[in-house]
């Protein structure tokens, strides 16, 4: 997993303000934020650029990118591939994909195997079973009814057709899509020219590259049960930063929570942890690897120990374990 990993193609990270962090006198580039909606939630960049022109034309082209994602891999948009692909589930000639999607789901097989089944692109259907909004648990023989339609063994993927055998089965890049586009975001800032800056999609984060003087961006990770406070603050040059926890859609019943995050094998949320952030080059790395050690519940943390990654794991009353402490 290790080597899979560091050589691959995802939260809650909060970058610290501009005014904490910006060392740079008026003779050198500033510091230019930009802010938008994307893949469901609040989402940002901010680089250091020579002049406003040039802040608003990577800013242009960064939003670009993750609006270009996010029409190609939304769930919600009948116009996606993801729907096209969906759509054709029960149907033995599949749909033939193009060569960006090809290596996602390459790294979705990858990572399928090397996390023992748990990380699985096909257990979105489960969704279907559970409504956080309604306060109740779902009937077992719901859950039962889609668990036949879960399992990436049971998908025929040989570039570049993709063949959901089953009627109902389906395919759900939100688990690490939101990731990819964060790293591909900041390639776009850098080829356009850009050396310092993150970019910030719904609390996942992958850098451009440190402030102009090298100093590190300051991010700050949430405690999993009091967001207005931080668990702690980690320094960031490079790389990236993902985050995953049972506080972004939830029920609570009789005190127990049941989180979004759901067992592929079981249909029911995971327990055990809380919340993980995890660092690694890229931050479709970190994202990957926080979804699974979540999905391993109380072996997650045994599970970054093993991977090598700087990694926080917290449980429900904050207590914490991992390499990563406030810088």
């Amino acid at each position: 997993m290790r080597c899979f990993l560091r050589r691959a193609v995802r939260g809650c990270g909060h970058v610290l303000s501009s005014t904490e962090t910006n060392r740079l006198s008026a003779a050198r580039p500033r510091l230019h934020r930009r802010e938008f909606r994307a893949m469901g939630g609040p989402c940002s960049v901010q680089l250091y650029a020579a002049d406003a022109a040039q802040a608003q034309r990577v800013g242009d082209a960064v939003c670009a990118e993750v609006l270009r994602l996010e029409r190609v891999y939304s769930r919600y948009r009948d116009d996606s591939l993801t729907t096209r692909i969906n759509r054709s589930a029960g149907d033995a000639q599949g749909v033939e994909v193009d060569e960006e999607t090809a290596g996602l789901l390459d790294y979705a097989q990858q990572a399928h195997a090397l996390s023992g089944g748990l990380f699985d692109i096909t257990s979105g259907v489960l969704r279907g079973a559970w409504d956080f909004k309604s306060g109740r648990l779902p009937a077992q023989a719901r859950i039962d009814a889609l668990l036949p339609r879960v399992g990436w063994t049971r998908v025929r993927w040989q570039r570049p057709h993709i063949v959901l055998p089953l009627a109902g089965m389906e395919l759900d890049f939100g688990g690490y899509v939101k990731e990819y586009a964060a790293d591909a975001a900041a390639g776009v800032a850098r080829r356009h020219g850009i050396a310092h800056g993150l970019v910030e999609l719904g609390g996942d984060i992958a850098v451009i590259g440190p402030h102009p003087d090298g100093a590190p961006w300051r991010v700050g990770i949430r405690h999993p049960r009091a967001p207005e406070r931080a668990l702690a603050t980690v320094e960031l040059r490079e790389g990236g930063i993902a985050s995953s926890g049972d506080y972004e859609r939830f029920i609570e019943i009789d005190g127990q929570r049941y989180c979004h995050i759901l067992d592929p094998r079981t249909g029911w949320p995971v327990r055990g942890v809380a919340a993980v952030s995890v660092i690694a080059p890229q931050c479709l790395v970190a994202g990957t690897a926080t979804t699974i050690a979540m999905l391993k519940g109380a072996e997650g943390p045994a599970w970054l120990e093993e991977l090598g990654l700087p990694y926080l794991c917290a449980d429900a009353e904050g207590r914490l374990r991992g390499s990563l402490r406030t810088a």
